[in-house]
């Protein structure tokens, strides 16, 4: 092994512990209710999105892209939603 073949070992085991350590800490501010739902909604949306559309088409570098498409559609329809909101009350 190579001193370069360690390093990316090393950090991929700290993008791992990095990783380990938010969902810990996310499951236990979700447990003592400091998360809004709606924040908890807007991490998941694109996480099941992506989920559902890698198994749907089987090329999960495809449902990456169609993923981030959808969710840029949904950011401007939520923002036209809430412009037009804005003119009425």
């Amino acid at each position: 092994m190579t001193l370069v073949s360690i390093a990316i070992y090393v950090v991929l085991a700290l993008i791992g512990l990095g990783l380990l350590a938010m969902g810990l800490f996310g499951v236990r501010s979700i447990m003592f209710q400091k998360v809004d739902y709606f924040s908890i909604v807007s991490v998941i949306v694109p996480i099941v999105l992506l989920l559902v559309l890698g198994f749907a088409m089987g090329d999960w570098s495809l449902a990456a892209i169609a993923t981030v498409i959808i969710m840029f559609g949904l950011a401007i329809l939520a923002l036209l939603l809430t412009g037009i909101r804005g003119l009425f009350i």
